[in-house]
């Protein structure tokens, strides 16, 4: 079984719904940490989405800041999707870090 951390991310993510990693078949995540960052002047709200359970709903990040998604570790099996929003169009980037283990 290999484990392997890798990192994901988005730059100037918005207003669509964006995929930031989908868990490869035959694989499982342990989700170690999600930072996002307001790329703007202006405070926005962020969905984050672990298929279609959010993590986060309307979370207001202040202007210039960065917000952390994670307190403790989520196990995501194969297939689902980690999916950021924002209220505001090229506002966000995300930096997604996992540990991918073959199952």
């Amino acid at each position: 079984m290999a484990n392997v951390f890798k990192n994901y991310t988005t730059d100037g993510g918005g207003t669509s719904l964006s995929t930031v990693y989908t868990v490869g078949s035959n694989k499982t995540a342990v989700i170690i940490g999600m930072n996002i960052a307001n790329v703007t002047a202006s405070q926005i709200a962020v969905d984050v989405t672990l298929g279609s359970i959010f993590l986060v709903k309307g979370v207001p990040i202040p202007a210039n800041t960065a917000f952390s998604v994670l307190d403790g570790k989520i196990i995501a099996e194969a297939a689902d999707t980690i999916k950021v929003q924002s209220d505001t169009a090229a506002s966000v980037d995300v930096v997604l870090s996992v540990l991918e283990q073959d199952v």
